[in-house]
């Protein structure tokens, strides 16, 4: 209490002081820290519904990682996905299937420290959700409570799963469904296959969106399916579709981080990318270029220069270093660090003298 009172009697800058003294976030010496991405608030479902019911498209991007949050935070997009699909694009694996809970857990957790504007969905990984409706609501609880989503996505598509989503929803968890293509049920499909080709799977692509409707999710993603249908299934329905390879008429579009960027050049990836998506930029060119020439700097020695060498010693202190070394008999060490002392400073002089003039 004594401390508290003093406290409260000291001047304004003192206490500023003390608070960073007290402060566990790191003083920008080294690091420049993050920056606030956005002022905007966390994107809702009543303002998902607000624009469904407006007929603005809804768009959603997956990420697995804080880097890719950041940027679909900027970029103002409206639901980011934690996207199973990490199996693939950021564990190298064929399908979806090998991820688990753990494993997406902590893909959510750094999502949700990058993105502050989206709304956050994490998927339910393949088999922690299928054996009973109390592991469904157990996985969900854990991927909001734990992961930091605000909501989750399931696929669906057999009566059990249905069941599973109508728990999730019942214990108060937000659940967008998913149809069509449900890459977690490939052992059955025969592999990625669109769905809803002929009479009798398009119509079963529709009635199972509709029971999810109808148990309570608030959206159903559409993969793979023809436009016809995704058409349909979006009139049908009173809650907004998000399409990924299923046409231009749902109530939002959905696409893989990875692919949508053009981020991997390697025969892996080319296999797993699908031909719905559009390229819109060759990220993985620029990044091989990068390291291309990163590489070739630090081989012909131009990195790190003058200008990414920052941190300095005075002279008094580079002789003071010096004369230590050699007390403890490390002559070759005390002529090192002289040596790079007047390398450096016969490297800055230059610029020295350029910006003088």
């Amino acid at each position: 209490m004594a401390f508290l009172t003093k406290l409260s009697k000291i001047s304004p800058l003192a206490r500023v002081c003390l608070s960073r003294c007290m402060s566990h976030v790191p003083e920008n010496t080294v690091y420049g820290g993050p920056t606030p991405q956005t002022a905007d608030r966390r994107v809702t479902l009543n303002q998902l519904k607000q624009k469904y019911k407006k007929g603005e498209p809804i768009t959603v991007v997956t990420a697995y990682d804080y880097p890719s949050a950041v940027h679909l935070d900027i970029a103002g997009i409206d639901i980011c996905l934690v996207g199973d699909s990490a199996s693939m694009v950021v564990h190298g694996h064929d399908t979806t299937l090998p991820i688990s809970l753990e494993e997406m857990l902590v893909h959510c957790r750094a999502v949700a420290r990058g993105a502050k504007r989206p709304l956050l969905v994490g998927d339910l990984p393949f088999g922690t959700y299928e054996t009973s409706t109390s592991q469904a609501v157990d996985t969900a609880v854990k991927v909001l409570r734990e992961g930091g989503m605000d909501a989750i996505k399931l696929e669906g598509g057999s009566p059990s799963r249905i069941t599973a989503a109508k728990a999730i929803v019942e214990a108060g968890i937000a659940v967008i469904g998913h149809v069509g293509l449900t890459p977690q049920a490939i052992s059955v499909l025969g592999g990625f296959r669109p769905q809803g080709k002929n009479v009798s799977s398009a119509i079963k692509v529709v009635e199972t969106a509709m029971a999810l409707q109808e148990v309570g999710c608030f959206s159903v993603v559409l993969e793979c399916v023809p436009a016809p249908v995704a058409a349909a299934a979006t009139s049908a329905l009173r809650i907004p579709t998000i399409g990924i390879g299923a046409g231009p008429f749902c109530s939002g579009q959905v696409l893989v981080y990875h692919d949508l960027l053009g981020m991997l050049q390697h025969p892996h990836h080319a296999k797993v990318t699908p031909k719905f998506c559009k390229q819109y930029a060759c990220v993985g060119d620029v990044i091989k270029k990068a390291l291309s020439e990163y590489k070739e700097e630090v081989n012909n020695g131009s990195f790190p220069g003058p200008s990414h060498t920052p941190y300095k010693m005075n002279p008094d202190d580079v002789n003071g270093f010096f004369n230590e070394l050699e007390k403890l008999g490390l002559n070759n060490a005390a002529s090192a660090a002289t040596a790079a002392a007047e390398k450096m400073n016969t490297a800055q002089r230059p610029d020295t003298e350029t910006s003088q003039k």
